[in-house]
């Protein structure tokens, strides 16, 4: 059996994988120096090895990707049949959830009008400001992020409304009303923030358009953690800019990187990060990783696939 990993390991991190997969042969390449010889004969692949390089390993068994998003590799043509894939759900939920709530205060108490001013020097007061206390969060994608920043928005004093894709039979205690995107329409006029984690699926491109913003209160934010294409960008910059919603705060974009001149960067109350809110700067994050991925290596020579945490279904894309 032989493992192409392609992850930052640290030297320990390489011992407790070995640790695991004894008889096993590794090969340590950094991500983006793979090529289609390295994965000649490879039958496991540990790490987000491109997808082009990815769908010409002949013996491709299994691959576990270092992301929570998996959209790239769920693409016709890039997995054969019968190649398991597994996520790393559940490694970002504290990073991301974490950057959520900080824009909610940054937004709703106008911290990013006031960091303008000191970069220009100026004493300006910007007037009310919102609570996050007794606020509405309106969270599209419940799944493991979703859920952390549900927690910590209801825990902080918010009504917290979960919307997901099919109808769920139980509700986290820490979710007020759990609903699914069909009531989407109903559920935004009553919003002040609508936080999105959602995947990168078809169905989910643009569901944030401009009739949707529409239905936004005047003082309501928009919050985007999920994949860029799940809002319209030019339509959100028009709101912004005709003041019909309160601000946005967006971690992701489409495209990504945002083109120097894109309208949003100019947009007003608009907060742009560059797809930071994830990665591993957050130390707790990559430990999760390497956790997941030890955890399924296990199971996986084990013969437990059923077992193995985060399995993705590639028609779904989650």
């Amino acid at each position: 059996m032989k493992i192409l990993a392609t992850m930052p390991f640290t030297e320990d991190d390489k011992k407790y994988l070995e640790g695991i997969a004894r008889g096993c042969e590794f090969l340590y390449k950094d991500m983006k120096s793979v090529d289609e010889n390295d994965v000649k004969d490879i039958d496991i692949i540990l790490g987000n090895v491109s997808p082009a390089v990815v769908s010409v390993a002949p013996g491709l068994k299994w691959l576990q990707t270092n992301s929570a998003g998996v959209d790239p590799y769920c693409k016709e043509g890039v997995l054969s049949e019968g190649t398991i894939l597994t996520s790393a759900s559940g490694a970002y939920d504290t990073s991301v959830s974490e950057w959520m709530v900080t824009v909610s205060f940054m937004l709703a108490r106008k911290s990013d009008l006031y960091m303008r001013h000191q970069v220009e020097r100026t004493w300006q007061l910007e007037g009310k400001v919102l609570s996050v206390e007794d606020s509405t969060t309106l969270v599209l994608g419940l799944g493991s992020i979703g859920k952390h920043y549900a927690r910590k928005m209801h825990a902080l004093g918010s009504y917290v409304i979960g919307v997901t894709r099919t109808q769920h039979d139980e509700k986290p205690d820490f979710v007020d009303e759990l609903t699914t995107v069909e009531h989407l329409d109903e559920l935004i006029p009553r919003a002040d923030y609508v936080a999105m984690v959602l995947p990168g699926t078809a169905e989910n491109v643009d569901i944030i358009d401009a009739k949707r913003l529409g239905l936004m209160k005047e003082t309501a934010f928009l919050i985007n953690a999920g994949r860029g294409n799940a809002v319209d960008n030019m339509a959100l910059n028009e709101a912004l800019c005709e003041g019909r919603i309160g601000g946005a705060a967006l971690d992701v974009t489409s495209p990504e990187p945002l083109p120097v001149d894109h309208p949003l960067w100019d947009a007003p109350r608009c907060i742009i990060t560059p797809h930071i809110a994830g990665q591993f700067f957050l130390a707790k994050t990559f430990r999760n990783i390497v956790k997941i991925t030890g955890e399924n290596l296990q199971k996986y020579l084990s013969g437990d696939i059923a077992g193995m945490k985060n399995r993705i279904d590639t028609k779904k894309g989650y």
